[in-house]
Parts: structure tokens; sequence; C-alpha cells
């Protein structure tokens, strides 16, 4: 029989670097599970993808195990480093903060297809530049 789950949590943690204190220990604290044993895996895990921020999908069970999905990297995070910008725009719109080629844009998109909703990489790539447009990344070329 399958086990009940009791909360899906999503944290976006440094790679190779997280830690029991917040934000990893108050959202896993309270549903009672080993947040060391957390850490550790997750680290174990994105020990090759140290400087990026990658997303955690944590699905506690109901006698308190878990388990955990990594996820693609979040598209403004890839977005600022491709732009070699370290924020958007404040005035998104009006100011631009950087700028991007089509050719990084695709290669985000690509990166991101499996966790982006969309059939192809056209549709992934007008969700990028999406992103970057609320950010007040300039898509050029």
């Amino acid at each position: 029989m399958a086990k009940k789950i009791r909360i899906v949590i999503t944290l976006q943690l440094p790679a190779g670097k997280a830690t029991p204190a917040p934000p990893v220990g108050t959202a896993l604290g309270p549903h009672g599970i080993n947040i060391v044993e957390f850490t550790k895996a997750y680290n174990e895990k994105t020990a090759d993808k140290l400087g990026q921020v990658i997303p955690a999908q944590i699905t506690v069970f109901e006698d308190r195990s878990f388990t955990f999905v990594l996820k693609t990297p979040p598209a403004p995070d890839l977005l600022r480093k491709a732009a070699g910008i370290d924020k958007g725009s404040q005035t998104a719109g009006s100011a631009v903060a950087g700028r991007v080629t089509r050719d990084q844009v695709r290669q985000i998109a690509e990166a991101k297809m499996p966790d982006l909703n969309v059939n192809d990489i056209e549709a992934g790539m007008k969700v990028i530049e999406g992103t970057a447009r609320s950010m007040g990344i300039e898509v050029v070329g």
C-alpha cells in the first residue's frame, strides 16, 4: 500500500550548501522530518552544481519519512547569469537592466524544458522571453 502524503514543500536552496538553519529548518521542522538527513542528501546530489540555486520538491509522508526531487534552476537566475547582472530592473518596461541574445534564450529554454509546461522549444522560448521582459532584460538578435 502506498504511503499517505502529509505535505509537499518546495525549497530553493544553493546547490551543495544547504544547512539545517533557516529556511530549511523552519520549513521542514514543523513536519517532524530529519533535517540533517535531508541537507546531507541534498548536498550530495547537488555537489556538482555549485553556484546555482536548485529547487527541491520534498514530499513528506504521514510516517515522517520523505523523498525529494530536484528541479531545474529558476529562469530568473539563469537569465541574470546570461545577462551578467546581479538583479533585474526596478522599473521593468522602462529601464533596461541587461540584454540577452535569442541563442541564450534558446539555451535557457532547453535547460528548463523538463519543468516548463510547454510542448516545443519555441513555446519554451516565449515563456523565458516573458520572464526576461518582466525583469527588464531585453532580448536582442
